[in-house]
């Protein structure tokens, strides 16, 4: 019995022997492998997460760019409108400026269509009957031209003070004046006055009946338009002489 007893015992702790020294073996083959696996699992983690993250900058910074495109695609037509705007306005600005150039060219070429002219006694600023029917003839002529002005000049002989006589000379101008705004709605802007005293004579002053003559308002109506270059030539009343007043 003991001899059959030893051999199983010698073959049972051999085989143990070689079934641990093949676990020791295994396990020092396996667990590097399981951990290189592990190291690699991690790292695929990490290059995963990586990724995603990478992906949302991406997807940010796609996000970004769109929004930046946008805002300079609506900077770029903002920009664009402005520019239309400023060629209008250009454009306006010209054509304003040409108006206006037009306007003080055509101040230049204003000419009378008629001419009148009325009286004073010496020393009076004063309409008569006969100097307000002068007027009334004149004005009736503005409805029929066009951009029209009066240009009304006081004038006085060479008796007194040369600055009285310029004051003078205005008063008599604005008595025009107050006659054909009030009574024929000349407007008040339409008329030039100027006062020149004893400095524009049609007459010498040696003589009353020249210093009659000199003593007078001459109105002239003007105007600038082409089609006053059809008209007829410029009509001038003769001034009736005033009697000599001494």
């Amino acid at each position: 019995m003991k001899r059959i007893l030893l051999p199983v015992l010698v073959v049972g702790a051999m085989a143990l022997t070689v079934g641990c020294a093949t676990k020791k073996y295994v396990s020092k083959q396996v667990d590097p492998v399981i951990k290189k696996v592990d190291e690699l699992d991690e790292r695929t983690a990490q290059t995963t997460r990586g990724i995603r993250e990478l992906d949302q900058r991406s997807q940010q910074g796609i996000q970004a760019v769109d929004a930046k495109a946008a805002s300079a695609d609506q900077k770029a037509v903002a920009a664009g409108q402005q520019a239309d705007q400023a060629q209008q306005l250009a454009a306006r600005t010209s054509t304003g400026v040409n108006d206006l150039t037009n306007q003080v060219i055509n101040l230049d070429n204003y000419h009378a269509v008629r001419q009148t002219g009325v009286h004073f006694a010496f020393n009076k600023s004063d309409l008569t009957a006969r100097d307000k029917k002068e007027l009334d003839e004149i004005a009736e002529q503005v409805p029929s031209v066009k951009s029209y002005i009066f240009q009304i000049s006081g004038h006085t002989d060479s008796v007194g003070d040369a600055k009285y006589n310029y004051e003078l000379s205005k008063r008599r101008a604005a008595a025009v004046i107050q006659y054909l705004v009030s009574r024929h709605n000349i407007p008040a802007h339409k008329v030039y006055i100027i006062g020149l005293g004893k400095d524009a004579p049609v007459e010498k002053n040696t003589t009353a009946r020249g210093r009659a003559e000199n003593r007078r308002v001459d109105v002239s109506l003007m105007t600038n338009t082409l089609e006053s270059q059809n008209a007829e030539a410029p009509q001038q009343t003769p001034p009736a002489a005033a009697n000599p007043q001494r």
